[in-house]
This record gives C-alpha cells, sequence and structure tokens, in this order.
C-alpha cells in the first residue's frame, strides 16, 4: 500500500483504493477528485493551522485611508487590532450599514479606529484613521492547495482526510453508489477528530472561566 506524503502518492493510494488503475480516464479525474475534497475542507475543517496573522500600515496620505486591502489567502476574519497603540485595542465588528450610520453620525471626523467592517476584498475602519496606525489582523485561511503544491500542512497532518474525501468525491463519478456510506464514515470520521483536535489546542492552556462584563481577573 502506498504511503501518502505528497500530491503523486496521494493519487496513487486513491488510485489503488478505486481498484481500477487500468481506467485512463478515471486516473485523470483524480485531481478533480482532491480539488473537490479540498473545498469542503476549506468550508468544514476548523483548525489553528488556518489562523494566520498579518499587519497592515494606515496611509493617511492616501485618498481613503479607511479601506486597507486583505490578505490574498483571506478566508474570514478572526480578529482586528490596532497593534502600535498602548494596550493595543480590538476593534469591534459593525456591518455595512451600521458603518454608514456611525460614519454619518460623527460627521466623519478622522480619529483612531473603533470599528471595521469587512467589503469585497477590503477591510473597512471607523472613524477614518487620523494616523497611520498599524492594524494587526487575525484571520481564517484557505488550505494551501495541492494542485500548486506538492505537499501541505493537513496531508501531512490527516493524509486519510484527503484519501476518503478524494475517494467520496469519485463515488458520483463512477456510479459506485454503495461506497459513498463507507467512505463518507471515513471522510466524517477524519473530519470530526480534526476538529476536535483544533478545539483542544486552541482550549487547552487551562479551564474556561466565566466572568461578568467588566469584572478584573
Amino acid at each position: 500500500m502506498t504511503q501518502i506524503v505528497d500530491t503523486t502518492s496521494l493519487q496513487a493510494a486513491v488510485t489503488e483504493y478505486l481498484a481500477r488503475d487500468q481506467d485512463a480516464t478515471l486516473i485523470a479525474r483524480i485531481p478533480t477528485f482532491i480539488q473537490l475534497a479540498e473545498a469542503k475542507f476549506n468550508r468544514q475543517l476548523f483548525v489553528r493551522q488556518m489562523e494566520q496573522r498579518s499587519t497592515a500600515l494606515i496611509d493617511t496620505t492616501s485618498s481613503e485611508p479607511e479601506f486597507i486591502s486583505l490578505p490574498s489567502d483571506f478566508q474570514s476574519m478572526r480578529r482586528v487590532r490596532l497593534s502600535g497603540v498602548t494596550g493595543k485595542p480590538c476593534l469591534e465588528f459593525k456591518s455595512g450599514t451600521q458603518m454608514d450610520e456611525y460614519r454619518f453620525g460623527i460627521s466623519d471626523v478622522a480619529a483612531k479606529p473603533r470599528y471595521f467592517t469587512v467589503f469585497g476584498d477590503e477591510i473597512e475602519l471607523a472613524p477614518t484613521p487620523d494616523q497611520n496606525y498599524t492594524v494587526e489582523m487575525i484571520y481564517r485561511t484557505n488550505i494551501p492547495s495541492l494542485g500548486t503544491n506538492a505537499d501541505n500542512w493537513l496531508l501531512a497532518l490527516a493524509p486519510d482526510l484527503y484519501l476518503y474525501g478524494a475517494l467520496l468525491e469519485s463515488a458520483p463519478y463512477i456510479k459506485e453508489d454503495g461506497r459513498i456510506q463507507t467512505w463518507g464514515l471515513g471522510f466524517t470520521s477524519a473530519l470530526n477528530d480534526l476538529n476536535n483536535l483544533g478545539l483542544t489546542s486552541t482550549f487547552n492552556a487551562g479551564p474556561m472561566t466565566v466572568r461578568a462584563s467588566g469584572a478584573t481577573p
């Protein structure tokens, strides 16, 4: 049995499990099955390895200093703060409509930003920055695709997730409805195990406590 360590060995393992190594047309579709599986990973997997930190410097000389481009690998935001300000205050999320109402209410007077929203491929700050603040973003990113990388951290951590994910995507193509349940169970088990591991690695530093708002430790 092939040991899965990179894209090539993953494709070889999928071929072995499909037991159709003479079907050149099917084998040629395996990269697509992997691509479809990765799309599911990006929607359903939540682990710390998918979190990244990026900083950006506000340019008050630009025509719209309240807008900052998001990182190219951005998927969703977890936290935004002003890292160069004492205490590194976090910014509060507002919807686009709330941002417009707030900006109108303060007559768009420039000041230290307090709020943010995500708009297209940019982050919008309010109030409009009055200085060149450094903004730190903690965000969720997509998994590096095996379509453009020989390997990635997820393949090293969970080759079974990749294997069962690709096999599950192949089932409708080869009309193997009977294997959907078997491969689906393997996929779901691996996915749940990883998500549980993600929770454990994030919150395992100590017992969680509940404090009233404004209470001191």
